[in-house]
């Protein structure tokens, strides 16, 4: 294909000039763009995705390529607070970014998040400082040249600390030449690929009456041309390409990247409005997912296990329940590793992810979402105050597995996710039966099936004598503890060789427990006049017992 279809995002806080930047230059428009919406006319305001394009000559960097001329889609993004989904919908579809920041402003609360959205989705990034026919033209260099300033210091701490800053007035078209030569030169050759499945996301359907359907949107992956079938995932329905069109073109064919308008035939749009159309039964609908988690380093609260949040995959915005899980292997797997056990954490760490620790989470989504492997994915609390001044985004990642049973939580998780919570007991000692036994106490409920942790070890601390449990002893929770020298004869027993029974201080310590009530009282009332009694020597010493208790499953099931 000789043409190159190259998708810039236009982002920013509302009012900072976006839709007429986009005007200002684009040379062909969809149907929706330039805010047609009634709604976005009678507010003033960008409701929803916008899309315009223009053409240009291929850039001299890129004249080696095979693609003979250059066509930019503007994918105009609204900057309200209110509508952050939509703009993070808009945002996984872009090759570059043009973030919109009025000169007379600077960084507002909204500019800051569509940043961290840039950041999310893309490596390039150019700013459009507007309006600067607002400023007198006395101090017009002296305000862009402090703004800039302001701005470099900004960026610094981003993945675009070299990012272009272009002073332009989009309504009067004051140096809208400098926009267009430098986007010119930020182009380059996107992951453009005929090959695979076809993908494609879906951000405007309407029907006409007639002809059939429309659906709008990119190209996620692979082609698609007149007459193929494609199925409407959530609708379950398969459809034939009637005809397809690029900004008002017809064209027979379309790849990885391109705008198009997809026509089949009838069905309610109403129940599409937006979505993924794909190769039928390649894409599915999860009501589960796993990503590798990475926390927004703006966001100023705890990411904590098991709360809440608003999950933003494609153009589906969703609530989902968190469970985090560390993998602490040096592993970095691309695909989600289920042969492996991982560790339960109650919250994402206050450094990060760790040095050969990663951290992910299953999410577990109160609606289904359809979704395509690889995916970003973005957790956010919208419900925030939008004028407290904070940043609302929480966390990202790409979709690396899911669930697809509405039951997985019973069916799938016990069988195939294997995480554990470490678990900690502390018990104390009843009394010494012989070198090489002791008798414990308070590290079990009454209740307790003890026989679960027969074989388990333990440890005394302070001390540091390793035993096993041996078994119950009697009724009331008690148990016994076996703690075997080198030298046993029980050579059959897992921790033969690893134990070598009570130390002589631990065994002086506990031996009035086993002397007669005569002998004990008399060892108590001299160990008191020196100042400790045996009952208190016992209770330093603990018994700790350490162990991991799997999630998910119907049974407790444990281990060391």
């Amino acid at each position: 294909m000789s043409i190159l279809n190259f998708n810039v995002g236009i982002l920013g806080h509302v009012d900072s000039g976006k839709t007429s930047l986009a005007k200002a230059l684009s040379t062909t428009a969809s149907t929706n763009a330039f805010d047609k919406n009634p709604q976005s006319q009678e507010r003033g305001i960008t409701l929803d995705l916008g899309f315009s394009s223009f053409s240009m000559d291929m850039p001299e960097h890129l004249s080696a390529s095979t693609y003979k001329q250059l066509q930019i889609t503007l994918v105009d993004c609204p900057g309200h607070a209110s509508l952050i989904r939509t703009i993070i919908g808009g945002a996984q579809i872009i090759d570059l970014m043009f973030l919109v920041i009025d000169v007379t402003k600077g960084i507002q609360t909204q500019t800051a998040e569509c940043l961290i959205i840039g950041e999310i989705t893309c490596d390039k990034m150019i700013v459009i400082l507007n309006k600067i026919d607002l400023i007198e033209e006395s101090q017009r260099q002296s305000t862009i040249d402090k703004m800039i300033k302001r701005l470099r210091k900004t960026f610094e701490s981003t993945k675009f600390p070299q990012t272009p800053i272009i002073p332009c007035s989009a309504s009067s078209t004051l140096n809208l030449n400098e926009v267009i030569s430098t986007l010119q030169s930020y182009i380059y050759i996107p992951q453009r690929s005929p090959d695979g499945p076809f993908v494609f996301s879906v951000d405007h359907c309407f029907s006409i009456r007639g002809q059939g359907t429309i659906m709008t949107g990119t190209v996620l992956s692979g082609s698609v041309k007149i007459n193929d079938s494609i199925e409407i995932t959530t609708l379950k329905e398969i459809r034939k390409v009637k005809s397809m069109q690029m900004f008002r073109k017809p064209i027979d064919r379309a790849i990885q990247g391109d705008r198009i308008g997809i026509c089949v035939t009838q069905f309610d749009p109403d129940q599409l409005e937006r979505g993924l159309v794909a190769t039928p039964g390649i894409i599915k609908i999860f009501h589960g997912l796993l990503i590798r988690m990475n926390k927004v380093k703006h966001f100023k609260h705890e990411i904590e296990s098991r709360t809440k949040f608003h999950i933003t995959c494609g153009h589906s915005t969703v609530m989902g329940k968190i469970v985090l899980f560390a993998d602490h292997s040096n592993d970095k797997d691309e695909k989600f590793n289920f042969g492996k056990e991982f560790e339960a954490i109650d919250q994402y760490p206050a450094d990060g992810s760790q040095e050969n620790t990663q951290i992910f989470a299953l999410i577990q989504l109160e609606s289904s979402i359809v979704c395509q492997s690889q995916s970003i994915l973005i957790g956010s609390r919208l419900d925030t105050d939008i004028h407290s001044n904070t940043c609302r985004l929480a966390f990202h990642g790409h979709v690396l597995d899911g669930f697809t049973d509405s039951d997985y939580l019973n069916k799938d998780l016990p069988t195939k996710l294997r995480i554990y919570k470490r678990k900690e007991k502390i018990g104390y000692i009843d009394r010494l039966v012989d070198d090489q036994t002791i008798i414990g106490k308070d590290l079990f409920q009454k209740e307790t099936n003890i026989n679960s942790f027969v074989n388990f070890k333990v440890e005394l601390q302070p001390t540091g004598e390793q035993g096993f449990i041996e078994s119950p002893f009697g009724q009331s929770g008690k148990f016994k503890v076996r703690f075997m020298s080198k030298t046993s004869s029980m050579k059959y027993h897992l921790y033969t060789n690893h134990l070598d029974g009570l130390t002589d201080e631990t065994k002086q310590a506990l031996s009035s427990t086993g002397k007669g009530r005569k002998q004990q009282a008399k060892t108590t009332a001299t160990n008191t006049e020196e100042g400790e009694s045996s009952e208190s020597q016992q209770q330093r010493i603990r018994i700790v017992l350490k162990f991991k208790k799997y999630l998910f499953q119907e049974k407790t099931i444990i281990a060391q």
